[in-house]
């Protein structure tokens, strides 16, 4: 129980050190979860910790990421995404196993080694990509969705990959293993020995099973438990379900992360999707969390030294075989730009189920071993290197703006006002002025956007709001208003200030996407200054004050009390903001913040503001 107890310290310590230091960094999770597990893997030794079995467990959370995943892709999504994720990640799959086997056979290895390694390395990281995707909330554009259709495949791709691999061997290993995910360890199959067309049956009536419990036993189910009023026990109900649908999975030789993203796809329409959503996340987080930690401590840096140049050689090799293939097909399925560059950075690794198909082989004398160690290298090691790249991808490219790789559209037309982004904002505000007859000049840089917005006939044109030139082009000198409603806070300031400093006769509306960055739209000279959620916000909070029992007229006037209050607060604390200081360490602020709260909730108490 002492033993337990102190591992169980070590890692959760690791982690709750090693996270928030590689976040000050500017670093993802993923990255500093890795370095934890390096930390602490000679102590991990010194223990005797069995390092790939606690892997093992924590590979459930990419199981319980699946199901979460599947939650939010309803069937008519996961329908309508059937061209890439069988094209783009079927081609991906094929064409990397492809070429990896050649270059193996270049350097002496049997054909049978060379498409093992082939199959292994032509997978990625489910739980890296997905999780630094949407770390930094690239899941939304172009190459983030492609990449998770790639992904998805190969998650779908391990089922045949598994039941593949015992045919490399020889004639009398063949039928040991039939594609379950050993993964070196003593899993149940009790498909295990039958006729390949009984096991062809009962993995359909597996999968159908899935669904059939996902589409009419969940919510009989759900409802039940709520009738209890016991949060808990709809924690444990979600936690049986994943667990159970593992099982069953594991048990007739499936891939469990195959099991759980059809329960969950099913579930994506169910009332109870985000209570189920909220109880299984923390477990995933944390299950994530030791993986990563584990992939850390399981480097051989032993073996490491003494095949440094090999290793480090095949690493690189296979993330640009990897990335190469990526841009070709990105070609073909036209991806374009930055998100070309995204999908090939995001991919270019190894994933975790090399873990389980190495040791798979290894099972049924496919790989030798010392091939299969240097395997588990290269495999770890590219997973490590990945959010580095990751780092390196958005240096360089700039993403916000530099990166759709196209010049700035020729505009053609001058109107008094401009439209600096056409998203979710801009897109509503620019509908709008077009409604009353009045015409824009829209510029965004999104090439996807911009051939949306073509379809319905609305124009647009491409490029960087930033440029000068481009701003020149619209017409920026006899514009009467500019409207900027682009996502990134840094750029919207940015072209504040030189539109402001260049044209003061220009009206500048601006979108803030926070308190902070109306801060610092008024510290560049914008008075304009529209928060994105304010108005959203002041009509929840007059609703809550409704439901509670107090009169529309009062609710009303509690809302435009709070208005009045707030504005005064943002001139009283705009001149205390300073930029190059995080506005949570900045003192002055903070004492000011609290000064006026106080003020404010005591005079709005004295005016007696009753409920009906």
């Amino acid at each position: 129980m002492t033993d337990s107890l102190l591992i169980a310290t070590i890692l959760l310590l690791s982690g709750v050190i090693a996270v928030p230091l590689a976040a000050k960094l500017g670093l993802s999770s993923v990255l500093g979860y890795l370095m934890a597990g390096i930390a602490i893997s000679p102590i991990l030794d010194l223990l005797h910790v069995n390092i790939t079995s606690l892997q093992h467990f924590a590979e459930f959370g990419v199981v319980m990421m699946l199901f979460l995943v599947g939650l939010e892709l309803e069937p008519h999504k996961l329908w309508s995404m059937r061209q890439r994720l069988m094209g783009l990640g079927g081609l991906q799959v094929v064409g990397t196993s492809l070429i990896v086997m050649i270059i193996a056979m270049s350097l002496g290895q049997a054909w049978s080694v060379s498409l093992a390694i082939g199959l292994i390395l032509a997978l990625s990281s489910t739980a890296i990509v997905l999780q630094t995707l949407s770390e930094k909330n690239l899941m939304n554009a172009e190459g983030g969705r492609s990449s998770f259709s790639i992904l998805l495949f190969q998650d779908m791709a391990v089922i045949p990959i598994l039941a593949f691999i015992p045919l490399l061997a020889l004639p009398e290993l063949v039928n040991q293993a039939s594609g379950a995910i050993e993964q070196a360890s003593h899993d149940v199959n009790l498909l295990a020995g039958l006729p390949s067309w009984q096991v062809a049956i009962l993995t359909i009536l597996a999968i159908a099973a899935v669904l059939f419990m996902g589409m009419f036993l969940t919510r009989p189910l759900f409802k039940f438990i709520a009738l209890a009023g016991q949060r808990e026990l709809f924690t444990a109900a979600a936690l049986m379900l994943v667990v159970g649908i593992a099982l069953l999975m594991l048990t007739v030789g499936l891939s469990p992360a195959l099991g759980t993203f059809l329960a969950g796809v099913v579930l994506a329409n169910s009332e109870y999707r985000h209570e189920l959503e909220a109880n299984i996340s923390p477990f995933k987080g944390m299950l994530l969390g030791l993986f990563f930690i584990t992939v850390g401590a399981n480097i051989d840096f032993q073996l490491l030294s003494s095949n440094m140049l090999l290793v480090i050689s095949l690493t690189l090799g296979l993330m640009l075989i990897k990335g190469l293939v990526l841009l070709i097909l990105s070609y073909v399925f036209k991806i374009e730009g930055s998100d070309r560059w995204l999908m090939a950075v995001a991919l270019a690794q190894a994933g975790e189920f090399g873990f389980v198909l190495i040791s798979f082989t290894v099972s049924n004398h496919v790989l030798p071993p010392e091939i299969a160690s240097i395997l588990m290298l290269v495999v770890a090691l590219s997973m490590l290197l990945t959010p580095l790249c990751f780092i390196a991808y958005e240096f360089v490219n700039k993403r916000s703006f530099k990166g759709e790789e196209r010049d700035a559209d020729k505009i053609d037309e001058l109107n008094d006002i401009i439209v600096i982004g056409h998203g979710r904002v801009g897109g509503v505000v620019n509908r709008m002025i077009s409604a009353t007859g009045l015409t824009t000049t829209v510029i965004d840089y999104s090439v996807q956007q911009l051939e949306n917005l073509r379809k319905f006939g609305l124009k647009a044109f491409y490029g960087d709001g930033r440029s000068p030139d481009l701003l020149h082009a619209a017409g920026i000198e006899k514009a009467k208003i500019i409207i900027i409603a682009i996502d990134e806070k840094h750029y919207a300031t940015e072209i504040a200030r030189y539109v402001i400093s260049n044209y003061p006769h220009v009206h500048v509306i601006a979108r803030a996407a926070d308190r902070f960055h109306v801060f610092d739209l008024w510290g560049v000279g914008c008075r304009d200054i529209i928060r994105e959620t304010y108005d959203a916000s002041m009509r929840l909070g007059r609703s809550v004050f409704e439901a509670i029992g107090y009169s529309r007229e009062n609710a009303e006037l509690i809302v435009e009390e709070f208005k009045e209050r707030d504005r005064s607060l943002m001139l009283e604390t705009a001149n205390l903001h300073r930029p190059d200081i995080n506005p949570v360490e900045n003192e002055e602020l903070i004492a000011k913040v609290r000064e006026m709260n106080e003020i404010w909730k005591k005079d709005l108490i004295g005016k007696g503001i009753q409920k009906g």
